[in-house]
């Protein structure tokens, strides 16, 4: 033990020595090192990161345990599962076949799979597949509405596409939405493969090794990932880890060194070596061209991060998370891998940012309150539900003269006025409620706070008096999913809802034709109900 604890302090000083000649100074050395080692404490698993900028590495370092049973420590060699920022690849494949003509950004999904959407007339490009504008169904939130624990299982690319063959609907019009969704990926997998006669990750591995990537790999079958495995770990009290089974792949489930990805990351800044053409490399860190939603590109998001132009993407498989930002004006790029739960890469990894790059760190990309007090409104004025446009919900209610939010996965909150028409939380005063009126005339909270943009949330109608709340009890089937949903009133706005005999919760009817159940909204028209979820939109049950 005493020795594998020497090499990983004798591997950080020499790493650290080198760095401070290229540049940053002890002291920034020093801030960088405690940001990284925040949540990695003595015998635990943990993280590697790096800075490159100019294609030069300017930092980095590695902390913590790949496998706590052996005590084997994190290293450049390390490969995590770095999830979705594997979608970057999926892209630079299909870029590379697009390069080589054997497809076209605005090839229709049918060309290739011909049985899926066969009576929907709207085309599904692989333009609409690559930015998430299809409406395609995350097919995640699809087996877990049928009661599918996904990582329990060892699902593979097939049974994804087996699972889309049974949707003939989607979320919205191909092109007229931004909806995330990884099934978009996985076809985009399935396409790979369509065109090239040749299974996605064989495909890859040689696209990786013309990257100067040998540690990288998407993989499609658990029981051959190769190399040392940053094994991914939970911790209830204590550290646990899980048997990984999983073999879908295309949207993630890609396993990397930090190595390959300071590789990948000179190749973007212009530098290394590479057999794949440069120029198909700069247009994947571009938004797609004839794009009406530039914020998602090729497997990468873009957007402004205090007052700076960046691309960037987070990975998150349970334990294992990573995060890529890249400055391009600054020429600059920051990667974080873990396997652990206790780490946050995505908020760690801007802490360096803004080290770096001397930015304000109490300064938000966002305003985390209210900017000034607007008209009076009373305690019974704002009672009531309120909705985002993809109903998440605040529900406030008074009890014993108090206020109260209730909020879906939470515990309720008080809350107290804090001027005319502003409240907040009375054991945390960051999380404020502000309302007003939008210009329809109907009352709206906005709710602000330090970790987050603030969001609007709108009040719903009432229901009118004489409703027949038992008019919608009854059972109701979807085609496209084969699951059943039994409604049965109980009491006032309240139902019973039964998806399976294992999902039994209750609903909260807040206007005539909507009822609010746990992370789901279904809507009502005629004998039919359309259930909304996270990333699953209009899944149809008819009335049995």
């Amino acid at each position: 033990m005493k020795t594998v604890l020497l090499q990983m302090t004798l591997a950080l000083v020499s790493c650290t020595s080198v760095l401070g000649q290229v540049g940053l100074s002890d002291a920034k050395i020093k801030l960088l090192d405690s940001i990284v080692g925040q949540d990695v404490p003595d015998n635990a698993p943990g993280i590697a990161t790096a800075i490159i900028q100019n294609g030069r590495v300017i930092y980095e370092k590695y902390a913590g345990f790949a496998d706590l049973e052996v005590k084997s420590p994190i290293n450049n060699a390390t490969r995590f599962n770095i999830a979705s920022n594997g979608k970057q690849f999926t892209a630079l494949a299909i870029l590379s076949l697009v390069n080589d003509k054997k497809l076209k950004l605005s090839d229709d999904l049918r060309i290739y799979f011909p049985e899926l959407y066969s009576a929907l007339k709207d085309e599904i490009t692989i333009r609409n597949l690559l930015n998430h504008t299809s409406g395609i169904r995350d097919c995640y939130d699809l087996w877990s509405l049928q009661g599918y624990t996904w990582w329990e299982k060892s699902f593979n690319n097939e049974d994804v596409l087996r699972l889309i063959q049974d949707q003939s609907e989607l979320n919205f019009r191909p092109g007229t939405k931004y909806l995330y969704s990884n099934t978009n990926y996985i076809l985009l997998a399935l396409i790979v493969e369509k065109i090239t006669n040749r299974s996605f990750t064989d495909y890859t591995n040689e696209m990786f090794n013309k990257l100067n990537m040998p540690n990288t790999s998407f993989e499609n079958n658990h029981t051959k990932i190769r190399g040392q495995i940053a094994r991914a770990y939970f911790n209830f009290g204590t550290w646990s880890t899980y048997d990984w089974i999983w073999e879908v792949c295309g949207d993630g489930n890609i396993f990397s060194s930090l190595k390959d990805q300071i590789n990948w990351e000179q190749l973007i800044q212009g530098m290394g070596s590479t057999k794949i053409d440069r120029d198909i490399i700069i247009q994947g860190q571009k938004p797609i061209d004839l794009s009406n939603f530039p914020n998602y590109g090729y497997g990468l998001e873009f957007g402004s991060y205090k007052g700076l132009d960046y691309s960037f993407h987070e990975g998150a498989t349970g334990a294992w998370k990573a995060t890529v930002l890249r400055f391009p004006q600054q020429n600059i790029s920051f990667l974080t891998l873990t396997n652990s739960g206790k780490t946050i890469p995505s908020s760690q990894t801007r802490q360096m940012v803004d080290l770096i790059l001397d930015l304000d760190q109490d300064k938000s990309n966002y305003n985390t309150t209210p900017v000034g007090i607007g008209k009076y409104v009373s305690e019974d004025e704002i009672l009531g539900t309120y909705l985002t446009e993809n109903d998440f919900s605040f529900t406030f209610e008074k009890r014993d003269k108090r206020v109260f939010l209730k909020r879906v996965g939470r515990n309720d909150v008080e809350l107290v006025r804090e001027a005319d028409n502003i409240f907040r939380q009375k054991f945390d005063p960051a999380f404020k409620q502000e309302f007003t009126f939008n210009p329809d005339g109907r009352l709206m909270v906005t709710a602000y706070y330090t970790d987050h943009a603030p969001y609007s949330l709108i009040k719903t109608n009432s229901i009118q008096k004489g409703y027949d709340f038992k008019k919608i009890n009854g059972q109701y089937f979807s085609h496209e999913t084969k699951t059943l949903i039994t409604i049965s009133h109980r009491e006032d706005n309240v139902y019973e809802v039964i998806f399976r005999p294992d999902y039994k919760t209750s609903g909260l009817l807040v206007s005539k034709d909507k009822m609010l159940v746990d992370f789901y909204s279904l809507e009502f028209m005629d004998n039919d109900i359309f259930l909304n979820g996270d990333r699953i939109k209009k899944v149809r049950y008819t009335r049995i």
